[in-house]
């Protein structure tokens, strides 16, 4: 790499998103504060302020601040740009790494610290991007323990752990002759706006940034595919790309919606039964660790979700997580249990956002992947096609100057400047000299020329080959025909560099995920009855697990209770640990999943009228947590109640005894129920009698 130039009073400064600096406004007052990152404002006449709080001299400040940092983290931080499909921390890194390249280990720490000279965030933002790409070691290769992306452990400390880049990094990444370069925050020295990438590095890695006011998340896909794509662009076929994660897993891309906004992929682990206690999990969802899917299993197990054991964990460079459960279990409704109920199976919604240049200005862009691998390989072949045009200039530069170099020697041109005096007319001399000749070359002759050949030692003229010479002009023509063939066939130029890139660096690079339809579990359908459900009728709490109160029935964590109380009233509930009905519960039981099947009969001593009511029902549709007055008013009271799943068992007649001193004549009798129809339970329903009721009973 060339040595770069150090700043200068001439060379002005330039804030880190590369806008062109410029007076910051006066104000009479008191100068305005300058905004980190933001772009400077040029000076206009300061006007009067006017009075009040929101006109104060520094109000011009702080009302664009907020704007102007949030653009700042989109743009410098948080989001990759489509050019290179790198954030600013992973480009700086990469670009040091280069500067100190020599093909040897260096110390994360050394990086780290010659990083900051671009990057003004701290090493802590820089070593964490770093073993980042050093755990995926596309274009970092790491040396030491860099963590472990399948377990979640850290990286050791950044003095013990090395790092360098890989070939394919060099390869595609970097070309000082095709970078444009601006100056680093602090002006001391050069950056690349953007790395010449010759690649989809974006859609090979993967990236995840949240910003102000929105976020990207670009899942990681494999090298073989990408490249397959890339080839099928530029023959014109179609072609369809999908994330393939580092850990594996079975992936249903059916709603990947291309990686845009509103896509979603459902992510299994790979699990097998190991015998009829044991479950293997070999292979984990992406965005999940060893670590955080055994704890949600645990969390599942503790709250009766399901049942297990024990967990094991034996992951090393695979991933080997051992679940046993208890004597009795089925093995294969265990695992349907832990895709419900567990990490083991988790939904992600990518959301493809990155840079991108529009009308010279950088901008966020929601883009398909499809897309920007499209604009990635068109980018590919400009690149391409630049540095073929650079090299044609070299060929036909350092041919003119060989062929100028064979006349100068084979026709003793140099022997007109032995009486020469001066510089001119050596000069002069030699242009004469060349003049016969200057057909045969492909440019008119320069001073610069003339100077390059009266560099030439005496020793090299004596010792010239004029055979050697000849062909290494002819290799020279050789190679610059090739490049016009290339120019002119850029297109497959273009897929042949895909094609090496290919055989030179995919071999092992086999997908790791499967794609595969992952079925919709129903989580009602391998819920166990695990759990044992108790009431506490005086207080009206109804709960799992207290073995102190009056145990009611087996249930699961997912069931729903309805209730009804001596108010005249009920609610349904959800089953949970404890929780408030009612107080004076009378029934309660577990409603079933396709609805309440039962048949209630109930008479209610209404509050206003003082009137008992009889009527018949069935609950319908009800909302969790909802009381419901099965009276005509509230404060009413529940005399009898009847629930029946068969309509012929619901009872005929009721004996009705009266409070002894109400004044009715006969206090004691039999209610026929038969001419009860079914109605809703908030009918009112027929009367029974009109005085207080002491007590309801089947006749």
């Amino acid at each position: 790499m060339p040595k770069r130039p150090s700043s200068s009073d001439d060379q002005p400064e330039l804030p880190l998103n590369g806008a062109t600096p410029s007076a910051p406004e006066p104000t009479p007052a008191a100068p305005e504060l300058p905004v980190p990152g933001a772009q400077p404002v040029a000076s206009e006449p300061a006007a009067p302020a006017p009075q009040g709080n929101e006109h104060s001299p520094l109000a011009a400040s702080y009302r664009n601040w907020f704007l102007e940092y949030a653009s700042y983290v989109i743009l410098d931080r948080a989001v990759p740009h489509i050019d290179d499909g790198l954030k600013p921390v992973q480009r700086r890194i990469l670009h040091t790494f280069w500067e100190q390249d020599d093909g040897r280990f260096h110390k994360v720490a050394n990086i780290v610290g010659a990083c900051m000279r671009f990057h003004p965030h701290g090493d802590a933002s820089i070593g964490a991007a770093l073993v980042g790409m050093g755990q995926r070691a596309h274009l970092v290769e790491p040396q030491g323990n860099f963590g472990n992306l399948l377990t979640g452990d850290d990286a050791a400390a950044p003095r013990y752990i090395e790092a360098r880049l890989t070939a394919f990094a060099r390869e595609v990444l970097f070309n000082p002759k095709t970078t444009t370069w601006q100056l680093s925050y602090d002006g001391r020295a050069k950056e690349p706006v953007t790395l010449p990438a010759k690649f989809p590095i974006v859609l090979l890695d993967g990236a995840e940034g949240i910003a102000v006011g929105l976020s990207t998340k670009i899942l990681p896909h494999n090298f073989n595919d990408l490249c397959r794509a890339a080839i099928n662009h530029l023959q014109g076929k179609r072609f369809r790309i999908v994330p393939d994660f580092p850990s594996g897993g079975i992936a249903d891309f059916a709603e990947y919606n291309d990686g845009e906004r509103g896509g979603k992929i459902k992510v299994r682990a790979k699990m097998e039964a190991r015998g009829k206690h044991q479950i293997a999990i070999t292979e984990l969802p992406y965005g999940t660790t060893t670590v955080s899917l055994i704890e949600s299993i645990l969390a599942a197990n503790a709250k009766g979700k399901i049942k297990v054991r024990h967990v094991d964990d034996n992951t090393a460079d695979s991933v080997e997580i051992l679940v046993h459960l208890p004597q009795g279990a089925d093995a294969d409704q265990v695992m349907n249990q832990l895709y419900v109920f567990t990490d083991c199976q988790v939904s992600i919604s990518p959301a493809a956002c990155v840079i991108d240049t529009i009308d010279g200005q950088d901008k966020p862009v929601f883009l398909g992947v499809s897309e920007i691998l499209r604009r990635s390989v068109d980018k590919t072949v400009q690149l391409l096609k630049q540095e073929l045009e650079i090299k044609l200039g070299e060929l036909e530069q350092q041919w003119h100057w060989d062929s100028l170099e064979r006349i100068f020697i084979e026709e003793r041109v140099y022997r007109r400047i032995e009486q020469s005096k001066t510089w001119e007319s050596v000069l002069a001399e030699i242009h004469e000299g060349l003049k016969p000749f200057v057909k045969k070359l492909r440019r008119a002759v320069t001073d610069e020329d003339i100077t390059r050949l009266t560099e030439i030692r005496i020793k090299r003229i004596s010792a010239y080959n004029r055979f050697k010479a000849d062909e290494a002009i002819k290799a020279i023509e050789d190679e610059i025909k090739t490049v016009k063939h290339d120019l002119a066939h850029l297109t497959d130029y273009a897929t042949k560099w895909f094609e090496t890139l290919q055989e030179k660096y995919g071999k092992g690079r086999k997908r790791r995920t499967t794609c595969d339809d992952v079925e919709q579990i129903s989580a009602a359908a391998v819920v166990s009855a695990n759990q044992k459900l108790y009431v506490n009728r005086e207080e009206g709490f109804v709960g799992l697990n207290w073995r102190q109160h009056e145990f009611v029935i087996e249930c699961t964590i997912l069931d729903d209770v309805v209730c009804f109380m001596g108010d005249a009233t009920c609610k349904v509930v959800k089953v949970a640990d404890k929780v408030f009905v009612g107080k004076d519960i009378r029934h309660l039981h577990v409603m079933p999943k396709d609805g309440d099947d039962r048949y209630y009969t109930v008479i209610t001593q209404d509050n206003e009228s003082g009137k008992a009511f009889a009527k018949r029902f069935q609950l319908g549709g009800t909302t969790r947590e909802k009381l419901y007055n099965l009276a005509a008013s509230e404060g009413s009271r529940l005399v009898f109640f009847d629930e029946t799943k068969n309509q012929e068992a619901m009872p005929a007649k009721v004996r009705v005894q009266l409070s002894g001193r109400c004044s009715a004549r006969i206090k004691d009798f039999e209610f026929d129920l038969s001419g009860l129809t079914l109605g809703s339970r908030s009918a009112k329903g027929i009367t029974v009698t009109q005085y207080p009721v002491k007590e309801v009973t089947r006749a």
